[in-house]
């Protein structure tokens, strides 16, 4: 005689687990990621090289302009090297941030970058997410190592103000962002690394950092390099940081671009790098979904 099943034992062999977006989003970045910090990881020498190449810069340009007076620069009481460090630290981030697209670009070339568009990624963006991540990270560890060296080197009595500190991480995170989102924006329109590499390494590396006030204030220069400078967040980003390490008190309110045409202070060049940071980052979401989301 057939025997009826409760209706109690009546469960699935398999439980179905729903995956939200939030957490598929989290999960597709988190892979890429991961893979991207894996190939860091068996070239460590990259980060050898770019931390090397601004301490090259910091010694040499330290030691060409050693003997430069000490009141040469505005109201501060300072060598050169100690005006420079804020520079170097900034054009670090800078330049580290450049290449983010070369991953991107490899990827498009080995055809790599195609898998990962034909795989079930849910949102494209992540490929940006994980890229900024990335750049973050290894930017962030090389300007730790820089500083902390500029720092022993140059030790003092005088604290460290933890928010000021705060301040200068969220400065230089802001040229990351944007920096990074130009490099990405490069890497997907550009059509292969040599280009890439052309570009950044000549049409953007030193200008970028000449047209800063990187290894000189502003009062040094003719102004029609002026108005080139004040174009250049990195100015912005550069004087915020050099205000902060300067002044042992929060310090936004002290003015730290004077020009005949422009007065800055320290929370106007801050505004004006957050918004040029959600500018880049709304931008860059924008072109990736016209691109690959389109459905």
């Amino acid at each position: 005689m057939y025997k009826k099943t409760p209706i109690n034992q009546l469960k699935p062999n398999y439980k179905i687990h729903v995956t939200d977006k939030k957490r598929k989003d989290y999960q597709e970045t988190k892979a890429i990621v991961h893979r991207l910090y894996t190939q860091t990881r068996r070239k460590p020498i990259t980060i050898l090289i770019s931390i090397i190449q601004p301490l090259l810069w910091l010694i040499m340009f330290g030691a060409l302009f050693q003997n430069a007076p000490i009141y040469l620069f505005d109201k501060y009481k300072l060598q050169y090297t100690t005006f420079l460090n804020p520079g170097i630290i900034v054009f670090t981030a800078f330049n580290s941030s450049i290449n983010t697209g070369l991953n991107i670009i490899f990827d498009r070339e080995f055809g790599f970058l195609n898998k990962i568009l034909i795989s079930p990624i849910k949102n494209k963006k992540s490929i940006i997410y994980s890229c900024i991540i990335h750049a973050w990270t290894i930017t962030m560890i090389q300007v730790s190592i820089i500083t902390s060296i500029t720092y022993f080197k140059n030790f003092t009595n005088k604290p460290i103000n933890f928010i000021n500190l705060s301040i200068g991480l969220i400065v230089i995170s802001t040229i990351i962002i944007i920096i990074s989102n130009l490099s990405i924006y490069s890497a997907f329109t550009l059509p292969g690394h040599i280009e890439f590499i052309g570009i950044t390494s000549l049409l953007l590396n030193l200008p970028t950092l000449f047209t800063s006030t990187a290894l000189a204030p502003l009062s040094f220069m003719p102004q029609w390099l002026q108005i080139l400078c004040c174009m250049n967040p990195l100015t912005y980003a550069i004087e915020t940081i050099r205000n902060l390490s300067f002044n042992n008190s929060i310090s936004l309110h002290e003015t730290i671009i004077k020009t005949p045409f422009i007065h800055i202070r320290g929370y106007h060049g801050l505004t004006i790098l957050i918004i040029l940071n959600m500018i880049s980052f709304i931008s860059i979401n924008h072109f990736i979904k016209y691109k690959y989301d389109k459905n």
